[in-house]
């Protein structure tokens, strides 16, 4: 109320009625703690409309939601007006979390049917993908063994909750074809060349009558049935292996009978046995050099040698 008094001493009053507004209490809902590269909604509330600062990382710098994708800690301001122009703040801190390094570490190329343990490093915890062939899908390390190329990813996951990722491409090497090729039956005493091929280099086993261990050729003078394993290994170290199996006969047991004592002039049958077909030496004196029985007639002393040939 205002009283004023004029020259003559007179007097009237006038009133003015002021409404005091409060000044509004803003508060910012949202989740104020996120991972590099993520973003967050930010919710105004406890005024009319609203206005953020600084625009740095912001959807948009009015309204009461607004998208913040900050990519260092921020912290934001907003202000709240009603009514007339009444306005109250409220700051808001965004801590952004860094994100995990992860990395893998492992054999990138092997040979099929050998597998390869895969290590991840860089987080607490670990997600694999695919899962085609892998001995787990978690975990910090995994076996691979797998037949055919294949690109992996693993997922980790820090204490924060933020995550990264890192691939590692296996380069699968088919095994050589190895071969061998040799007698697999020989009569005793007897040798047989073993050849090998389908690969680089080769080592040989048991070395029992081998005549060497190691190259793609070797001898076998066995005098039992034995069997032979060839393993070849190709250029990028895969290896594969081969076996052969060596039958050894026993040679016929000959023998011959026939008068061993003739006058000069007489003759004598000899009969060979214990095999299929003979041969005579030397011819001196012998009416065949083949065939079981031969009629010898020497005109002086001689040693005849049969041969005999079983199946």
């Amino acid at each position: 109320t205002v009283e004023g008094t004029d020259g003559n001493g007179c007097k009237n009053t006038d009133d003015i009625v002021i409404t005091v507004i409060t000044t509004p209490t803003v508060s910012v809902a949202g989740t104020t703690t996120v991972c590099n590269g993520e973003n967050t909604i930010l919710t105004a509330s406890g005024a009319d409309t609203y206005t953020w600062s600084p625009a740095t990382g912001l959807s948009a710098t009015t309204g009461s939601n607004v998208t913040a994708n900050p990519t260092t800690t921020t912290t934001y301001t907003v202000t709240g007006l009603v009514g007339t122009g009444c306005s109250g703040s409220t700051d808001v801190t965004i801590t952004v979390n860094t994100l995990p390094t992860v990395s893998i570490t492992g054999n990138t190329e092997f040979c099929k049917g050998i597998g390869s343990t895969l290590t991840a490093s860089g987080a607490d915890t670990y997600t694999w993908s695919p899962a085609t062939g892998l001995s787990a899908t978690t975990g910090t390390a995994v076996t691979a063994s797998i037949t055919a190329d294949q690109t992996y990813t693993v997922t980790g996951t820090d204490a924060n909750g933020c995550q990264n990722t890192d691939n590692i491409a296996i380069t699968v090497n088919a095994l050589p074809n190895v071969s061998v090729a040799g007698d697999t039956e020989i009569c005793n005493g007897e040798s047989s060349a073993l050849t090998a091929s389908g690969a680089d280099t080769y080592t040989w086993s048991p070395a029992t009558s081998l005549s060497a261990t190691t190259g793609n050729s070797v001898t076998a003078s066995p005098t039992a049935d034995i069997t032979y394993t060839v393993t070849g290994t190709d250029g990028n170290g895969c290896q594969n292996t081969d076996n052969i199996a060596i039958t050894v006969i026993a040679a016929p047991t000959v023998s011959v009978a026939g008068t061993t004592t003739v006058c000069n002039g007489e003759n004598t049958i000899l009969t060979a046995s214990g095999a299929d077909t003979y041969t005579w030496s030397p011819a001196t004196g012998l009416s065949a050099t083949t065939g079981t029985s031969v009629t010898a007639s020497p005109t002086a002393d001689i040693t005849y040698t049969v041969e005999g040939t079983d199946g």
